[in-house]
């Protein structure tokens, strides 16, 4: 029987924008898919550099711009975070234990923060018993240990464990430890559905 679920963050709970990022830094003259940006971004989500260090990324590639405009071009990504999906967390906070874990970094966590607000992102982090940031983590998902870590600290048996992401390198990878997965089709599917879907009981 699942007592506990991990959610992933985005495209999960707030919707990404992808290809807006993706044309935002178009206009500015980076492709984001630049190898030195890709290996930067996840030593950024890592924790293993600043803020400062990987915005300067940008500028070793187009000296002309400003951090002001790298940085909004960076932060595009953050969709909206539609109020039925923090409801429906809260009604399964009442029967389920609660986690967090996502790739992310501090500019995007301060940007989500500053966008919805004091009261709806505490509304939010108060349906989990912890926030796992992979910044903090020292860590990023699919590497297994970022699983066994949480599984470790709250003394979890992978099998009552389900886990719930959008991208399949990251359920393969839980799964392989013995925990159950949703790799949620974004776009096709909605966290809401979770119930019904993995034939779970509230």
């Amino acid at each position: 029987m699942i007592t506990t679920i991990i959610f992933d963050f985005g495209d999960i709970f707030i919707n990404l924008e992808k290809q807006r990022s993706v044309s935002q830094f178009k206009e500015l003259g980076i492709s984001l898919s630049n190898p030195l940006i890709q290996s930067q971004n996840d030593l950024y989500e890592k924790g293993e550099i600043t803020e400062e260090e990987f915005l300067n990324t940008f500028l070793t590639l187009q000296p002309n711009l400003n951090l002001i405009d790298v940085k909004k071009a960076w932060n595009s990504i953050l969709g909206d975070f539609p109020l039925y999906r923090l409801e429906f967390l809260q009604m399964l906070s009442q029967k389920y234990q609660l986690f967090l874990l996502t790739n992310t970094d501090k500019t995007h966590i301060a940007c989500f923060e500053e966008m919805v607000g004091a009261s709806f992102f505490t509304d939010f982090y108060n349906c989990f018993e912890k926030v796992f940031y992979s910044f903090e983590m020292k860590m990023r998902k699919p590497d297994p240990n970022i699983y066994t870590a949480i599984l470790n600290k709250y003394d979890l048996a992978a099998k009552r464990v389900l886990f719930v992401d959008d991208k399949k390198e990251n359920t393969d990878s839980a799964a392989s430890l013995g925990i159950s997965v949703w790799n949620l089709q974004v776009g096709q599917e909605d966290v809401v559905d979770l119930l019904e879907n993995k034939n779970l009981p509230l």
